[in-house]
């Protein structure tokens, strides 16, 4: 499990005999919820909700897994979390054209979910590095407690990689938590389960990151205590510093924080503990963006997205209602 395998971020000795994945001098980490990507094969859905939101055709699935597949390949990064996808057969059908008509390799990383309501999961294709990957439930003293609440779409990654005679290692969680403003205090609930799954592994200075379509209604700027669930998932609800992340959106702009299509909010988010920020821990953070340019086609981006996802002119057919946000980091010397 996460946190078990090392104790603290400085990089490790390598086994001569079986070297890690070598380190890529750029680092690239992006977050993206894909909105509903269910394939057209409804027999195995058990929910009228998934039935209704799958692809209504061959067609329209293929037209979406082509040009979300050609959006991937003009950012490349070298993990990516996806939210709100059916299962590991719509990622491999992702995987084979980036393969096929890009030419780039990623692996599907995926644990089936919970969410029986929505059957929408998340999952995490990556070009190297990946060692682990597991899913974490509460323990019966905290379901107890009734202070936390399930997270049933969740993915936890582990990743290694060397750089010289070390190995460089990344703990990611990807989330997508419950949507709607009046789910706040669900929202509150989950997002302290996830801080404490990996508050131990941040306080012994462990690379860490929590990514994901978080769902808060808070912005940049606007974290409160008791407020939407950032404060928590931060880390600044516990009197240590020590388990502090840091969210990385507030070093983009702030004209270009905007990760939803249709709403002026900022759902999707990538925080990152202190070690990746400051470089102590292999890799230095450099720049996040969120990459709308490669979501929205044609003339602008869809107000009438949500009635128009599968009738628009393809030319003009945006690709979720979510935006790629992409963090890169810089190899330490």
């Amino acid at each position: 499990m996460v946190g078990q395998a090392q104790d603290s971020a400085a990089p490790k000795a390598v086994s001569k005999e079986w070297p890690a994945d070598r380190a890529p001098s750029e680092l690239k980490i992006a977050t993206w919820n894909l909105e509903w990507f269910f394939d057209d094969f409804k027999a195995n859905n058990r929910s009228d909700v998934a039935k209704e939101q799958s692809a209504p055709s061959r067609e329209e699935w293929e037209w979406r897994v082509g040009n979300f597949a050609a959006a991937i390949a003009k950012f490349e990064p070298t993990i990516l979390a996806v939210q709100e996808i059916e299962d590991r057969g719509v990622m491999q059908n992702l995987t084979k054209v980036l393969k096929e008509q890009f030419n780039l390799s990623y692996r599907v990383a995926f644990i089936d979910g919970f969410d029986s309501g929505t059957e929408q999961d998340v999952a995490v294709i990556f070009r190297s590095g990946l060692v682990e990957l597991a899913r974490r439930e509460q323990n019966n003293s905290m379901f107890e407690s009734k202070e936390f609440y399930n997270l049933s779409k969740h993915l936890i990654t582990r990743f290694e990689w060397q750089n010289g005679d070390r190995v460089i290692p990344i703990s990611l969680l990807n989330l997508h938590l419950r949507a709607t403003a009046d789910a706040a205090e669900l929202r509150q609930k989950q997002t302290k389960l996830a801080h404490e799954w990996m508050r131990k592994s941040i306080m012994r200075g462990e690379n860490v990151i929590i990514l994901g379509d978080l769902n808060v209604e808070e912005s940049v700027g606007e974290v409160q205590p008791g407020g939407d669930g950032m404060h928590t998932l931060l880390g600044l609800d516990t009197p240590e510093a020590s388990d502090n992340l840091v969210d990385l959106l507030e070093r983009a702009p702030a004209e270009k924080r905007r990760t939803h299509l249709i709403l002026e909010k900022q759902f999707d988010r990538i925080l990152a503990s202190p070690t990746l920020v400051d470089g102590k821990g292999g890799y230095k953070f450099k720049s996040i963006e969120v990459l709308s340019q490669w979501n929205i086609r044609g003339t602008g981006p869809d107000a009438d997205h949500w009635d128009t996802r599968y009738t628009k002119d393809y030319a003009e057919r945006d690709l979720s209602d979510h935006h790629p946000v992409m963090a890169t980091f810089e190899l330490v010397p």
